[in-house]
C-alpha cells in the first residue's frame, strides 16, 4: 500500500532478527556490525479480528487482509552523519520511510557483542537520535547558506525564508527533533522541501529477554522514560522468541503465548503500533468474489478511498454506501442492518472512518 515503517537502531540490537520474525524475508543475521547494508523490505499483513468476524458474516470465497511495509535498515553508529560506517547511505534509507521503529537492546548476553561496550539503553537511543539531528542540522545549514546569498536582493519572501531556517537551526541545535518544531502555514513549503530525518514519528521497540516480557527491569524503564518524555510508544519484544514461533500454526502460537501469560505476540504489537504511528485506518469492501481490507490515511474522504480500490472508482465517484462494522456484528447480517436503518449513503465530503464497510457507486 506504499506505507513504510523503517526498523533502525545500533548494530547488534536485534533489528534483523525482528525483521525476519515480522516478514519471514530471510534477512541475514550475524554477530557483527553492518550485516545489513542494503535495506530489505517485507510486506506484512495486519492482524485484524474484524476481518475474521466479517468473513463469518459474508462467507466470501476469498479474504484479503491489508498490509504495511517494514524496512530493515543497517545499524547506525557514532558519526554516521559524517559518513562513519556507511552512515550517509544508511541515513538516506531512513529518509525514504514514513515512520521509525527504533529497536533498543534491553537484554544481557555475553555471546553478542555490544558496539558501545556495555548495556545502556538511554545512551544508545541518544547516539542514534543525535546522528539524525546532526544530519538534519547539516541539511538546514546548507539550505540557509543557499538562501542567505539571495537575501541581498531585498525580497521580503527570501528574508522570511532565511529567518525560518535560522529558527529551525536553533531548535535542532538544542537537541529537539524536527517533529517537535512549530511551523506556520506559510512556512510549510520550506519545511517539507528539507525532507528531514527527525520529522519521522517514532516508536521504541525494547528487545528484551524472556523475563523482560512480564517484569520490567532498569533497562526497560530507561526506554520508558525516554519514550514518555517524547510522547512516544514503547513495545516489548523478545526478538529471538518471536523468530522461533513465527512459523508456528496460529492456534499453537496463541497457546504458547498464553502459557507465558501474554495476550498477543510482540510482533502483533509492533504491527499495530506501526499502523497507529503512520496515522492509518482500515476500511472494508466486499462483493461476491472477495472480502478485502484496505489501508487509508486518517482523515481522507470517500473518493480517495474509492481510488484505493480502483482509479476509475475515484474518477467516476457518485456515492459511498456505508455500514459500520459494529452494526454488522450486532445484527448478524447486512440485510438486518438495513432493516434496522443502520445504513448510510454519503457523498464526496464524507470522511471515511476506521471499520467502515463500503460499497462504492461510480460512473464508468
Amino acid at each position: 500500500m506504499g506505507f513504510k515503517c523503517g526498523i533502525i537502531g545500533l548494530p547488534n540490537v536485534g533489528k534483523s532478527t525482528l525483521f525476519n520474525a515480522l516478514t519471514a524475508a530471510g534477512a541475514r543475521v550475524a554477530n557483527f556490525p553492518f550485516t545489513t547494508i542494503e535495506p530489505q523490505v517485507g510486506i506484512v499483513t495486519i492482524p485484524d479480528k474484524r476481518l475474521d468476524d466479517l468473513a463469518n458474516i459474508f462467507k466470501p470465497p476469498k479474504v484479503i487482509p491489508t498490509t504495511i511495509e517494514f524496512v530493515d535498515i543497517a545499524g547506525l553508529v557514532k558519526n554516521a552523519s559524517r559518513g562513519e560506517g556507511l552512515g550517509n547511505q544508511f541515513l538516506s534509507h531512513i529518509r525514504e520511510v514514513d515512520a521509525i521503529a527504533h529497536v533498543v537492546r534491553c537484554f544481557k548476553n555475553d555471546d553478542i557483542s555490544h558496539i558501545e561496550n556495555g548495556l545502556n539503553p538511554k545512551r544508545d537511543i541518544e547516539i542514534v537520535e543525535t546522528e539524525l539531528l546532526l544530519k538534519d542540522l547539516d541539511t538546514v545549514e546548507k539550505k540557509f547558506h543557499e538562501t542567505e546569498k539571495k537575501v541581498k536582493s531585498g525580497e521580503q519572501k527570501i528574508k522570511a525564508e532565511a529567518d525560518f531556517y535560522v529558527r529551525l537551526k536553533n531548535h535542532l541545535g538544542e537537541g529537539k527533533p524536527a517533529r517537535a518544531f512549530l511551523i506556520h502555514d506559510d512556512e510549510k513549503e520550506y519545511f517539507d522541501s528539507l525532507h528531514l530525518l527527525s520529522i519521522k514519528p517514532v516508536m521504541y521497540v525494547a528487545n528484551v529477554d524472556e523475563d523482560g516480557l512480564t517484569d520490567d527491569n532498569e533497562y526497560i524503564n530507561a526506554v520508558r522514560d525516554v519514550a514518555k518524555g517524547e510522547g512516544a510508544k514503547i513495545v516489548l519484544v523478545n526478538a529471538d522468541m518471536e523468530a522461533e514461533i513465527a512459523d508456528m500454526p496460529y492456534q499453537e502460537r496463541e497457546d504458547f503465548l498464553k502459557d507465558l501469560g501474554l495476550s498477543e505476540s510482540g510482533l502483533d504489537k509492533v504491527i499495530h503500533e506501526g499502523y497507529i504511528l503512520l496515522n492509518l485506518i482500515t476500511f472494508f469492501t466486499h462483493n461476491e468474489k472477495e472480502l478485502r481490507a484496505w489501508t487509508l490515511s486518517h482523515g481522507m474522504k470517500a473518493p480517495k478511498a474509492a481510488g484505493k480500490v480502483h482509479s476509475d472508482f475515484e474518477r467516476g465517484f457518485i456515492r459511498a454506501e456505508v455500514i459500520k462494522y459494529s452494526d454488522l456484528v450486532k445484527y448478524g447480517s447486512e440485510h438486518m442492518v438495513r432493516e434496522k436503518g443502520h445504513f448510510a449513503v454519503h457523498g464526496h465530503d464524507y470522511i471515511v472512518e476506521d471499520g467502515d464497510v463500503i460499497y462504492f457507486r461510480f460512473n464508468v
